[in-house]
């Protein structure tokens, strides 16, 4: 079993870095190079604009790396309560974005080329309990009617066209959504970025910003510096740098995946026969798909740690086992060949947030919705530092900090608890 991300083992590894650190003046530092930092320095790019793009470690590495392998329209949150606190019209135009975002990803994986198996499968949610199943067919109901007709409930009674489990009691179908390959569509968007004359380096980790005036900023990594123009920090989780007024508001939150060996045919055709993107309605989710390679990712948040590490990475993967082994008990005997945990962001609300402090742009806090999201903002981000702010979607959002905390989540025990027994009585 390796202990790394399927995603990144399984991709051609993007080769053109520059070389050594920065130096000179860009129009635009982008800082982090997940799929957020390389859409913006693709955008930007083909804008005309001198891109220097700043990683810390590899390219599409970090939150990028750690994800289903879906791209998912759709909120995290239940759509017909956020209607009702947003009010039906905010909430109509944020769900949009979330389906401009996988329309996106789609043309730049048409329009640059990148070979990373991008297919509308389909997004089911399956309800955990019956109560479950009347909370979604409210918000399916809604959502149907306001913004997204391509949506429909499957009955109890005909999920076994779906799934090759009588564990759910139904489920809604997204059809919108999507799955592709992570790495090979992060790789691929780095070779079009740097395609396009942005200036990508990698083991360049951000341990300055010092403000000059007005947005311009010198930026500085240890293998060199540069006069920024404009920066925009596409970071989420990151722990280097100057950083704490964001820390304070981004939570990280530990993304836990096992891929199993290649399986039959036949038996994906029982268990997932239309291949679907997949996840449940508990708070200790579960998701999985099939891979190209016809093997199955099974993922979820196993625990609720800001560890990742290969001992606590393991721990992770054998409770993912177990659970895909009581969904599935035809796999008991399946071999896993991957494993692979870190640190994604979660915000309070789980709504990203975008915008400018303080002469920084940024936007981050995908909270688990980021592949389309991420994209897509990073697109918008390039428009916004072009001046045109209006076509931010998370615009006035406020972003109020975390009371009590600093960076150090040290309240996700009880969180992970809190939402233990949620799952259970609920």
């Amino acid at each position: 079993m390796k202990m790394t991300s399927y995603w990144l083992d399984t991709a051609t590894p993007f080769a053109g870095a520059m070389p050594g650190g920065p130096e000179g003046t860009a129009d635009v530092a982008v800082v982090g190079a997940g799929f957020t930092g390389l859409s913006a320095a693709l955008a930007l790019a083909k804008k005309g604009a001198k891109v220097v793009l700043l990683e810390a470690g590899r390219v599409a590495n970090a939150a990028s790396g750690r994800n289903g392998g879906m791209c998912n329209n759709g909120f995290a949150q239940d759509y017909y309560s956020l209607s009702t606190a947003l009010g039906r019209d905010r909430a109509n135009t944020l769900y949009r974005a979330f389906d401009a975002g996988v329309d996106l990803v789609e043309k730049i994986i048409t329009d640059e080329g990148i070979d990373c198996h991008f297919r509308r499968v389909g997004k089911l949610k399956l309800a955990a309990k019956p109560a479950h199943y009347d909370k979604i067919a409210r918000s399916q109901d809604l959502l149907s009617r306001d913004v997204d007709p391509d949506t429909r409930m499957v009955p109890r009674s005909e999920m076994r066209a779906e799934i090759g489990s009588d564990r759910y009691f139904g489920g809604m179908l997204f059809k919108k959504s999507a799955g592709m390959h992570m790495g090979q569509y992060g790789q691929g968007l780095a070779a079009a970025a740097a395609r396009h004359g942005a200036r990508i380096y990698e083991n360049n980790p951000v341990i300055g910003l010092r403000r000059v005036e007005g947005q311009v900023h010198e930026v500085t990594t240890p293998q060199g510096s540069l006069r920024a123009n404009q920066v925009l920090l596409a970071t989420g989780t990151s722990r280097i740098g100057p950083l704490g007024w964001f820390r304070r508001r981004i939570i990280p939150v530990g993304a836990y995946i096992i891929v199993t060996e290649p399986l039959p045919v036949s038996l994906l055709d029982r268990l997932t026969p239309n291949r679907r993107n997949t996840t449940d309605t508990l708070n200790f989710v579960n998701y999985f798909r099939v891979l190209p390679d016809n093997r199955l990712l099974f993922g979820g948040r196993a625990r609720f740690s800001s560890a990742s590490d290969p001992v606590s990475d393991a721990k992770s993967g054998a409770i993912l086992r177990r659970s895909m082994i009581a969904l599935f008990p035809e796999l008991a005997d399946a071999r896993i060949d991957y494993c692979w945990g870190g640190m994604v962001e979660m915000t309070r609300d789980r709504l990203p947030r975008a915008g400018e402090h303080d002469g920084l742009f940024y936007s981050m806090g995908y909270s688990g919705h980021g592949t389309h999201m991420a994209t897509y903002m990073g697109a918008v981000m390039a428009e916004v530092l072009d001046g045109r702010a209006d076509l931010n979607p998370w615009r006035g959002m406020d972003w109020p900090a975390i009371p009590g905390y600093f960076g150090t989540p040290w309240f996700l025990p009880i969180v992970g608890a809190y939402y233990r027994y949620q799952d259970l009585v609920k």
